[in-house]
């Protein structure tokens, strides 16, 4: 099967829990690197070399592939002013692009909602995993949410249109204005009968799939299957966003073992989906951002790090130009936040603009929320 989709295509990959950029893009040359890492420093013989300053972790193999290839951009010292740390503030933050006050609408919503201001293809964005993240949320856009995507379906039970056509009747009236009054009831009634829509056309994509890679037998695997399994079935998807499990990046305690075993996940994976998409000429319109809530701190606690600012993102894609993006904040002391904390050189509402603006051709104030400098990584 070859993929006819054109329009571009984002896929998302968060990186839950805050990921330790400090072992991920290690600045390997730095003496105060060991200082700092006394327990969980990389040794140096170890660690992947991407140039003269800076390696990969060493389970990162796969993603190197991408950046040799220049179609890896690394963005360094990624945050916003004033950090939280807080799982679900800084997160959220980083979902609606508001630093200063509690946001509802996702900036992936507002785009969603500028390519189909209709809402005529309730597949225009998906979520694989629990719950919505907040990025996709935005009133009058539907966004179906999948567990897990060989199983979904609510109304493949249902032979026939008619049949299925009640169904939805029957979904409608159950929860229809009636029962309460206000846009809140019409948009629960709206985003339930487009969740039945979207269960029953995304019930076809397994079935329409054929790949000779294979994927982990992991939650990011399974989901990155999945993003791929709904993007070749051509249903017009323009976001397809996953999570890693809940707060798995969180390593305050035994970061070796799991940071090496996230990292070995995350790679295959991008990997494998990649090699997906090009045996099915369909990697050319796909760009995958990963990103993490915020950074860990500067010095190791003994077995794990704690809560930082500064973090690491990336974006791999056909049209990327890799490289590294942003200056890799200081470990000097004086130079650091109160508390150990890598200080922030690059908000994450550059990389946002960049998206918007360069890749899906929209004018990106109002979807991010300010005039930000746009990072050239396209």
């Amino acid at each position: 099967m070859v993929s006819t989709q054109k329009d571009p295509v984002l896929a998302v990959l968060s990186l839950s829990g805050g990921n330790d950029g400090l072992n991920t893009v290690i600045p390997y040359a730095n003496p105060l690197y060991r200082d700092y890492r006394p327990t969980l420093g990389i040794p140096e013989g170890q660690i992947i070399p991407i140039n003269d300053q800076l390696g990969f972790h060493p389970t990162m193999g796969p993603l190197k592939k991408f950046w040799d290839e220049g179609k890896l951009a690394i963005f360094l010292g990624v945050g916003y002013d004033n950090p939280s740390y807080s799982h679900f503030r800084s997160m959220d933050i980083w979902h609606t692009c508001e630093p200063d006050k509690i946001g509802t609408e996702g900036w992936l919503g507002r785009v969603l909602k500028e390519i189909d201001p209709n809402a005529e293809n309730v597949l225009c964005g998906v979520n694989f995993g629990r719950g919505l993240p907040r990025a996709l949320v935005m009133e009058g856009v539907p966004v179906a949410s999948v567990g897990n995507l060989e199983t979904y379906g609510l109304l493949t039970g249902i032979d026939g249109e008619e049949q299925r056509n009640d169904a939805l009747d029957v979904f409608g009236r159950m929860y229809s204005p009636a029962m309460g009054t206000g846009a809140v009831m019409d948009y629960i009634h709206s985003t339930g009968t487009n969740a039945l829509k979207g269960a029953d056309i995304l019930a076809t994509a397994p079935d329409k799939y054929s790949s000779s890679v294979e994927y982990s037998n992991t939650v990011v695997g399974q989901y990155m299957k999945n993003i791929a399994q709904t993007h070749l079935a051509g249903f017009g998807s323009r976001v397809l966003y996953t999570t890693s499990p809940y707060n798995s990046f969180d390593t305050h305690a035994n970061q070796a073992s799991l940071h090496s075993g996230l990292w070995t996940d995350v790679s295959n994976n991008v990997d494998t989906f990649y090699q997906d998409l090009r045996e099915h000429n369909a990697s050319d319109e796909v760009m995958l951002l990963m990103f993490t809530e915020f950074g860990r701190r500067i010095g190791d606690n003994g077995s794990g790090t704690d809560h930082g600012a500064g973090g690491i993102a990336f974006v791999v894609g056909e049209h990327v130009k890799g490289g590294i993006y942003g200056e890799y904040p200081s470990l000097e002391p004086s130079q650091q936040e109160e508390g150990g904390n890598l200080k922030y050189g690059m908000d994450f509402r550059s990389i946002y603009t960049t998206i918007v603006e360069d890749y899906f051709k929209m004018d990106p104030q109002t979807i991010v929320g300010g005039s930000f400098e746009k990072v050239n990584f396209l």
